[in-house]
């Protein structure tokens, strides 16, 4: 796909976005596509708090899912998908209810296999959950 617009196609295509992202509150922030890199600011909702008052574990490592993926269609300009094969998290600091950040970059993309490292921060710029897939590349579906 020549001239790949990162903001363009997640724009475009929001509305067909998958019911997860939309749950998470995913959000376009910016891309490169040479690096495979990506940033996505998510909304924590109250219902992902924990007893203890902050943002569950496996909401965190959902929306780093939501940005590692993506890195691949950004790195693929847009020819690629993944499913995820594993991910593997450090958890840094507890996340309180308030936007935060995923960046996440394409180490290796492979034919079958992509590795990806992600990172979430808080509002205030802090590190708080580090994380590395292997994800199963695939091609990006095209509209019919």
């Amino acid at each position: 796909m020549p001239d790949f617009n990162p903001a363009e196609f997640f724009a475009t295509n929001s509305e067909d976005a998958p019911a997860a992202a939309k749950h998470l509150q995913f959000e376009f922030q910016d891309a490169d596509v040479e690096r495979g890199w990506i940033r996505i600011k998510f909304t924590p909702r109250p219902e992902f708090l924990n007893p203890a008052g902050v943002v569950q574990g496996g909401f965190l490592i959902a929306m780093l899912d939501d940005t590692m993926g993506p890195a691949v269609l950004v790195k693929s300009e847009g020819q690629k998908m993944t499913t995820s094969i594993d991910i593997h998290a450090h958890f840094l600091r507890p996340v309180k209810l308030a936007p935060v950040y995923c960046e996440a970059e394409v180490t290796r993309l492979g034919a079958s296999v992509a590795y990806i490292e992600g990172k979430l921060f808080d509002e205030q710029g802090r590190l708080c959950v580090r994380s590395v897939s292997s994800a199963m590349i695939m091609k990006f579906p095209k509209p019919e």
